[in-house]
């Protein structure tokens, strides 16, 4: 996000925080759903977007324009939070989107984290994705943009029912609808990280070929949060068939100790 975006941003994020400082975790969830509903609004309203962007419109005529369609639709913290957020400088409709997107996705976290649901949701958001990429049918179903996101949804919330705290759901909506123009299955692990952020954690996905213990994992992440000055929440997966050793990714550094790695290392040598 450009600078000026970011002021953009940090201007609306300042709103809502104002207008929501007395509310509970409920409160702020439902102000959540009441922004994501905005982003999908402008989603699928092209020309709205242009004129909230539109530079030969003053930022206070823009923001008075989406003002006037909220204003007794939304909470009054929603309307200002985002009347501020149109009044802004957007140098192309979709970083609107984009940014009432993400506003909407912190709002979602900061409610958890009034409710101490922050660790949770992060836990939630990985698990769904494993169980996702290991059914290629549901992968398909779900990541398929032609289907509508509203008929998905509804499979997931299926699917989670009673097993996923409210934010988990309120953002796997989001990743369904392809948050920032990302694919299904990468929103999901875009989410993973923000909520791990919104714990001052780095991420790192760790591949297994065997379950690790409390111990190990409690090494592992004492190492890794050595290397990186700050505390790293593991996400572990289980795969055999790297018969032994570990694959860590934290970011873009990829670490791949696997004995199927060095197996493959070694055909390649005798090949030559």
């Amino acid at each position: 996000m450009a600078t000026v975006n970011r002021e953009s941003y940090a201007a609306a994020a300042e709103k809502l925080t104002a207008g929501t400082g007395t509310a509970t975790a409920a409160q702020i969830a439902t102000t959540a759903d009441e922004i994501m509903s905005v982003a999908r609004l402008l989603r699928g309203e092209p020309r709205l977007r242009r004129a909230l962007t539109d530079p030969s419109r003053s930022g206070a005529e823009r923001g008075e324009l989406l003002r006037s369609l909220l204003t007794g639709k939304l909470s009054e913290a929603a309307v200002e939070a985002l009347t501020v957020l149109a009044s802004g400088r957007w140098s192309a409709p979709n970083e609107l989107l984009d940014a009432t997107e993400r506003l909407g996705i912190d709002t979602a976290l900061a409610a958890a984290g009034k409710a101490d649901r922050l660790a949770d949701i992060e836990d939630e958001l990985f698990r769904f994705g494993q169980v996702v990429s290991g059914s290629p049918e549901l992968a398909v179903t779900l990541g398929d943009p032609t289907v509508p996101a509203d008929r998905r949804a509804k499979l997931a919330e299926d699917l989670l029912k009673g097993k996923a705290q409210t934010g988990t759901l309120q953002l796997v909506r989001v990743a369904l609808e392809g948050f920032g123009g990302r694919s299904f299955e990468t929103s999901l692990t875009k989410l993973v990280e923000l909520t791990a952020a919104k714990r001052d954690r780095e991420v790192a996905y760790v591949t297994s070929a065997k379950v690790l213990d409390d111990a190990e994992e409690q090494r592992l992440a004492a190492k890794l949060s050595d290397i990186y000055g700050r505390q790293v929440s593991l996400k572990v997966d289980v795969d055999p068939s790297i018969l032994g050793g570990l694959s860590v990714r934290v970011g873009s550094d990829l670490y791949d100790g696997t004995i199927l790695r060095r197996l493959h290392e070694a055909r390649q040598a005798f090949a030559k």
